[in-house]
């Protein structure tokens, strides 16, 4: 991968886990979470295992997760990076407009507030899509089936999590939140 591209790959990542670790210093406390463990194998294991897939591709030798699905070309590449900044961009959005509501982990925060404006307008976990996005891009820019497996590692992570997060915010907000599952869609607007 071409020099430029790789730093701007890296900014990318350094911008959201920089703006994370500093806006969680102001989140609220939390009222209910999920047990560690549970935590650590269904949502940090398969993060990591999907960061690894994106690691040097020498760590994979010549095996099938190496061979490419698409071209090492300048246009893959400003694809995959266009990919990867706009998944920044509206992972750091949404965050910021959770503010205080924000966890890393399931939760349900002291005297939390169900946010629907700005991105969550148009799908309920916006955060999750950015984030999407960004490993994608990522992908497109690595080019190996390896990077598509670290995605779809990610999307099952992720829609696990999701699924109990909703079943936790149906019970806390009831029938508003039933009003907003039904208008709004989990990941994609108007799709999924």
């Amino acid at each position: 991968m071409p020099l430029f591209f790789a730093l701007a790959l890296r900014l990318a990542w350094l911008a959201v886990l920089g703006y994370w670790l500093w806006s969680a210093r102001h989140a609220k406390p939390a009222q209910q979470q999920e047990p560690l463990a549970k935590r650590m194998l269904a949502y940090w294991l398969p993060l990591l295992v999907a960061a690894l897939l994106l690691g040097p591709g020498e760590w994979f030798g010549h095996t099938l997760l190496r061979e490419q699905f698409v071209p090492h070309t300048l246009f893959v590449y400003s694809l995959g990076l266009g990919l990867a900044m706009a998944g920044a961009a509206l992972a750091i959005l949404s965050r910021a407009m959770l503010g205080r509501n924000w966890s890393a982990t399931v939760q349900l925060k002291q005297a939390h507030e169900l946010v629907t404006h700005g991105p969550y307008r148009y799908v309920r976990h916006p955060i999750y899509t950015g984030l999407l996005l960004l490993f994608l891009g990522n992908a497109v820019m690595v080019g190996d089936w390896r990077g598509l497996l670290a995605v779809a590692i990610v999307l099952v992570s992720f829609w696990r999590k999701l699924r109990l997060e909703e079943s936790w915010l149906a019970g806390h907000f009831g029938e508003a939140y039933r009003l907003y599952q039904a208008r709004t869609k989990a990941l994609i607007p108007g799709m999924l």
